[in-house]
């Protein structure tokens, strides 16, 4: 969208025949839709800032519902249940019934990330090709509230005492692929983006959302060619001049930017031989070595029957989330695991038939690299699968199996055979400090001149709102590059800022609370 709309003749090869990647919608006999992998949708604005850039507006092309609880979390070591809400009022009540001296800690932590948040928009709204762009004086005023050696639950401890309100505001590290107790604590910033500007739901799942982006794409002139995989990426004087597709064609371009996983696709597309007289900061070897977050086991239910007591989005916390987290860590599979389970009719009947729900249950388990030869998905999953439904029970839901009229196992095998995910793990590499900023994988892939990337695997990282922000910063290089103009934001926007910006000049996004 960014390109075209800054002139630039955009061709997209997609291997699959859809757009979206992980964040498409599953269409399943039956008539029953899921989430593939996104199943909410966190900071509009910077969507909505690249639409507008393109001369198309957001809400006139996806509609996004408020959710209101955010999500209902269930703490399974004494059943205590805490319903999310961005209403401060009652969050407070709802914290107080866990803690009553940590309610006073909400206002503060709300504050201090606040703050914290716009002190690293230089951080999140640029390229960062080399370490001497960690010198900018502005991003070491900001780096220094990071506090590398503070996790996410050290930074919490300062503003709530108990546990279960830490876990609360810390579980968000999930997003990431990511332990709490390990995550940097610049990650706080992730639960403070739900309060302070909602959680949404896009109507028709997160993949109406791709839908979009592929319409506005469309009218602005990009051609979309669907079923063709790229085998690689074809060089000429050291510098890459097009793609190869699975056909054999060669297929000409001034510059190829990578959409897919980062550590799966770039030892395919680029062979090591084509970066060996190259700096050597992302070689083969330094890809196999990559830390990477956990993966997921997935169910996607199409059951006869409505749950009405059930929330759009539910969060099991394990008894011992500590321990939990470590399993997975260690390449052990959690035999009492936490989960997540999205009740999408909750808010869109739309993803089921009548009289029917589709439910998406995600259970976290570690990535192939972390488990190695020690988990056999393929005998595995059955149990596995068993024994997911029945931690639903803590959820309330019994008896689930008799009423399944669609179903559907993906495992870290099938993430990484099918989806083409590097090792499985499906938050991509991990976001710890060794790689982040100019130690991930740059917007501008250094290593092969005229390729560029995005995607949770390159800068700024993993999330949908980061995602889209990384590829603003690689659409504006790639734009300066060319030498052309970037579009710019409508003057009405556009006097507010980038995509970082204050919640109170944003359209009105709780219209369908």
């Amino acid at each position: 969208m960014l390109l075209a709309a800054a002139g630039a003749r955009v061709t997209v090869f997609e291997r699959d025949g859809f757009v979206g990647g992980r964040a498409r919608t599953l269409e399943a006999p039956g008539g029953f839709r899921f989430d593939l992998g996104p199943t909410f949708f966190l900071y509009p604005r910077i969507l909505a800032e690249i639409f507008a850039r393109c001369g198309a507006r957001l809400e006139d092309e996806v509609s996004l519902r408020r959710l209101d609880p955010q999500y209902r979390l269930i703490f399974e070591d004494d059943g205590a249940i805490l319903d999310a809400t961005s209403d401060l009022a009652r969050m407070e009540a709802g914290i107080a019934r866990l803690s009553a001296a940590d309610a006073g800690g909400l206002r503060p932590f709300l504050a201090e990330n606040r703050a914290k948040l716009a002190a690293f928009r230089p951080v999140l709204e640029r390229a960062f090709c080399s370490p001497a762009d960690l010198l900018d004086r502005g991003i070491l005023r900001a780096l220094r509230l990071l506090r590398p050696h503070c996790s996410v639950d050290a930074d919490l401890a300062r503003h709530f005492r108990d546990p279960r309100v830490r876990l609360a505001f810390s579980f968000q590290a999930k997003y990431l692929g990511m332990s709490p107790f390990r995550c940097p604590s610049l990650f706080t910033i992730l639960a403070f983006l739900e309060y302070e500007y909602g959680v949404f739901h896009p109507l028709g799942g997160c993949g109406a959302v791709s839908s979009a982006m592929a319409r506005v794409a469309e009218r602005l002139g990009v051609e979309l060619r669907l079923n063709e995989p790229v085998e690689r990426i074809a060089f000429e004087g050291g510098r890459a001049a097009g793609v190869e597709t699975a056909d054999g064609r060669l297929h000409g371009a001034e510059a190829v930017v990578v959409n897919a996983d980062f550590t799966h696709a770039i030892p395919r597309l680029i062979p090591d031989v084509i970066r060996r007289h190259r700096r050597r900061g992302w070689s083969d070897a330094r890809v196999a070595r990559a830390r990477h977050s956990c993966s997921t086991f997935m169910l996607y239910l199409g059951v006869e029957g409505d749950f009405p007591d059930l929330a759009h989005h539910t969060i099991l916390l394990a008894e011992d989330y500590a321990r939990n987290i470590a399993d997975i860590e260690a390449g052990v599979l959690p035999e009492r695991p936490s989960l997540y389970l999205q009740h999408a009719g909750a808010t869109d009947p739309g993803m089921a038939p009548p009289g029917h729900s589709s439910l998406y249950l995600l259970v976290p388990v570690p990535n192939l690299r972390a488990s190695g030869n020690a988990v056999d998905w393929e005998s595995e999953a059955p149990r596995y699968r068993r024994l997911a439904l029945d931690r639903l029970r803590a959820l309330g839901i019994h008896d689930i199996e008799s009423r399944i009229r669609y179903e559907r196992v993906v495992t870290p095998r099938d993430w990484r055979d099918e989806f083409a995910i590097g090792h499985g793990a499906t938050f991509n590499l991990a976001h710890d400090l060794g790689q982040m900023l100019w130690l991930r994988p740059g917007n501008r892939f250094a290593e092969a001149p005229g390729v560029y990337l995005v995607g949770g695997g390159t800068h700024p990282g993993s999330g949908l709102p980061v995602i889209f922000e990384g590829a603003r910063i690689t659409a504006d290089l790639l734009v300066r590059d060319l030498g052309l103009s970037p579009a710019a934001l409508p003057q009405a926007m556009g006097e507010h800022g980038g995509g970082f910006s204050s919640a109170a000049s944003a359209p009105n996004w709780d219209s369908g609370r």
